[in-house]
């Protein structure tokens, strides 16, 4: 039977949040934010006008469509 490896990814979901809290704390815009779990990552985050946008390096593991 394989391994099973419990990982924690790097997904920005509570960045979301978090940006904009760290925006009125700091009337700063632009953020670098660095997750320290055991795989880590960076991530860059930018607050605009009703929006949090989030980059950073990715691997994709999963890719389709959605019809409405």
């Amino acid at each position: 039977m394989p391994e099973l490896k419990l990982e924690d990814p790097v997904t920005g979901s509570a960045h979301s949040s978090l940006v904009p809290l760290w925006r009125e704390k700091l009337g700063k815009t632009v953020f670098e934010a660095e997750q320290l779990s055991q795989r880590g990552g960076k991530l860059y985050c930018e607050q605009g006008d009703g929006f949090v946008k989030i980059s950073g390096k990715a691997a994709l593991y999963l890719k389709g469509e959605i019809f409405i």
